[in-house]
């Protein structure tokens, strides 16, 4: 048997203003790649042609499989050791959000105690470990195992949840196939069975609306089962969270992606979405898209609301991170210059969770543009949360108190003009 080409001299290189991987330019070594992998990349043709078909009968015939989702742990956010970590904690407080993701890149194993002391600040809340591979411990098994079992004990006294990978069909991110991520996460599923069997692994991390590599993880033959399915699930090339893609809106998509997870005996039905964000216009370098791509600060704001609303409306996801607290080009806060300055998303994701995080989600109404999405808190008062798409639209708020989508409460009046930002009427 042939050993398989390593890449590990031509290293790929980090780009610390958009926190991912620089995009692979050289056409030779991309070359190389897919001259490596062809036979990776056949199976996964092969896997979809016969896969999508019965993928999208069993979504269009088979009724959504619900679940109540608890608001307390729905909505979270990332944090990093490289983003302001003396000012982290008091900006959570600040938030008081309680569901927290932390990246532990494996490029830097040597340096694993520090991402230790950075989450033991937040002992506290719920913790998510994303796992950030690299190429080193793709191409050297015997080299994972060991860096997955110092990782795990390293953060068993904090947390038992661990997302393994990231982005994994991004070839900038160090996996060249989805051959080349099963392998590896048969190897902490070893890990897991031999040493640490409470943990739950999160997989298989597919990065955009592209589930032909979803399918191809999920419908195999290695032995492996994911303990929760985590998806990277952008929408911001297409707009607002409302737009849609080959016809389907986020709602139909995380139902799309559930039909897949029902037809798979690797996963169970729960969906965990570790990464989403829309990128900021005029902060090149530090947006992680070209400038079309980019949305104005009003947007960014309106449009996490939105989703997180959308999402939870699904009756599909069980979490959300938003994708982070502190980055320049699409977080809450501008780091830049050594100063942190709150963008208007800050303010909205800090009244999103002070109203909700404790509420009961009811159901989403959509007439027309205008979207109204009710909760219940207190066992009788409501909450509801009402955005229009595009045209305003005015609505009755006789009786009920209003307040902004930033956390300012406005003008009692009988009736409000409803527009693209979220306004909240509480009874």
């Amino acid at each position: 048997m042939t050993q398989k080409k390593s890449f590990l001299a031509k290293p790929l290189k980090w780009d610390s203003y958009s926190d991912q991987p620089h995009v692979i330019k050289d056409r030779r070594f991309k070359k190389e790649i897919y001259k490596t992998v062809r036979w990776d990349s056949f199976k996964m043709v092969v896997t979809n042609i016969l896969m999508f078909p019965i993928v999208f009968i069993a979504y269009l015939a088979s009724p959504i499989k619900k679940t109540i989702t608890k608001s307390d742990v729905f909505f979270g956010i990332s944090i990093n050791l490289d983003k302001n970590p003396n000012d982290t904690r008091e900006l959570i407080d600040e938030l008081d959000c309680n569901n927290l993701l932390i990246r532990v890149p494996l490029h830097d194993i040597e340096n694993l105690q520090a991402y230790v002391e950075f989450a033991d600040q937040f002992s506290d809340k719920k913790l998510l470990i994303n796992i950030l591979q690299d190429r080193r411990h793709v191409e050297d098994l015997v080299m994972l195992e060991g860096s997955l079992d110092e990782i795990f004990t390293s953060f068993q006294h904090l947390t038992s949840r661990f997302q393994i990978g990231n982005a994994i069909n991004r070839k900038k991110w160090a996996f060249f196939s989805m051959d080349e991520y099963l392998k590896f996460y048969q190897v902490a599923q070893h890990v897991k069975k031999r040493k640490f069997p409470n943990l739950t692994l999160l997989g298989s991390s597919i990065i955009d609306f592209e589930y032909y590599f979803t399918i191809r993880t999920l419908f195999n033959r290695y032995p492996i089962q994911f303990d929760q399915c985590s998806s990277l699930l952008y929408v911001d090339r297409r707009g607002a969270p409302e737009n849609t893609q080959m016809g389907l809106n986020l709602i139909k998509k995380l139902h799309l992606l559930q039909s897949i997870l029902r037809l798979s005996s690797k996963t169970n039905n729960g969906i965990v979405i570790t990464e989403t964000n829309w990128p900021i216009s005029n902060t090149a370098p530090y947006a992680p898209t070209g400038e079309k791509e980019c949305v104005s600060l009003e947007d960014h704001a309106n449009f996490l609301v939105r989703y997180y609303l959308l999402a939870l409306t699904s009756g599909v996801v069980q979490n959300i991170y938003w994708h982070q607290l502190i980055a320049t080009g699409y977080g809450l806060i501008d780091n830049r210059n050594g100063k942190l300055i709150k963008y208007p998303a800050y303010y909205a994701f800090k009244n999103m969770l002070s109203l909700l995080q404790t509420a009961n989600f009811i159901g989403l109404d959509v007439k027309g543009d205008l979207h109204r999405a009710s909760f219940i808190y207190e066992s009788n008062k409501t909450i509801d949360v009402l955005w229009s798409v595009s045209t305003e639209v005015v609505v009755s708020s006789h009786g009920k108190k209003i307040i902004h989508r930033d956390g300012k409460a406005l003008k009692d009046q009988n009736d409000v003009t409803i527009n693209q930002s979220p306004t909240y009427l509480l009874s």
